[in-house]
């Protein structure tokens, strides 16, 4: 894709609140990079502040990306800060704005998930962390990137979840910030390869999780980490 061009801003000025959000936001974004998750320019990562979601703009290497770049919509995909054009996923991100109380999301093309998307409807239940993602991880039937088809089945699948496969496409999770939609992204990528490495042994079928032990799993997860 070709890099956009910088030019005069839309909407009002950047508040305090929002140019931290957003530096948060590029981090998370170049760490999807750093980490494998994505290649070039793929997935997006939007945070909400107040009624503005900030989003990664389309088509720009994250390393690149600066104070200045600030890319915000309104609850209906206004734009209402930036000159770069928002993500083209942003039905994808507004879909779980708007129907959670979700503070931020994140969006990879992430190997391992992506290709058991390809094979599955349901990631089978290999570890007891698919209770972090509220249960057995759903993938979203196909519909071209970009769309309110993908979003809508895409939020089919979120039900009841934190997150879900894309078939033939990637990952989606969410949570109150952006370090944990981000840890729950990481998750989703690392049972996918576990399965998949686990299927791959000749002969041998990995041992699965009955929905009675998933469930014990999810309740001990409930208090899981430090109290604050």
């Amino acid at each position: 894709m070709a890099e956009q061009k910088r030019g005069k801003g839309k909407g009002r000025g950047v508040r305090a609140e929002e140019a931290r959000a957003w530096e948060a936001l590029v981090a998370t974004a170049r760490r999807t990079a750093a980490e494998g998750l994505v290649v070039g320019t793929s997935g997006n990562v939007s945070v909400r502040v107040g009624d503005t979601v900030l989003v990664t703009p389309s088509g720009v290497p994250y390393d690149r990306l600066t104070p200045d770049d600030v890319t915000g919509v309104g609850p209906d995909g206004r734009q209402v800060l930036g000159a770069l054009v928002p993500t083209s996923e942003l039905p994808l991100h507004l879909a779980i704005h708007r129907t959670t109380d979700a503070g931020a999301v994140v969006h990879t093309h992430a190997v391992h998930a992506t290709a058991v998307s390809t094979l599955v409807t349901e990631l089978p239940p290999i570890h007891y962390m698919a209770g972090a993602l509220g249960g057995p991880v759903r993938v979203a039937p196909y519909a071209t990137y970009g769309t309110e088809e993908l979003a809508e089945n895409m939020l089919r699948a979120l039900d009841g979840r934190s997150g879900c496969l894309l078939q033939n496409h990637g990952t989606v999770t969410h949570g109150a910030t952006l370090d944990q939609a981000y840890d729950r992204t990481a998750q989703l990528e690392w049972m996918c390869r576990l399965w998949l490495t686990a299927s791959s042994v000749p002969g041998l079928a990995p041992s699965l999780l009955s929905p009675e032990q998933l469930a014990q799993a999810q309740e001990r997860l409930r208090g899981y980490g430090q109290r604050r």
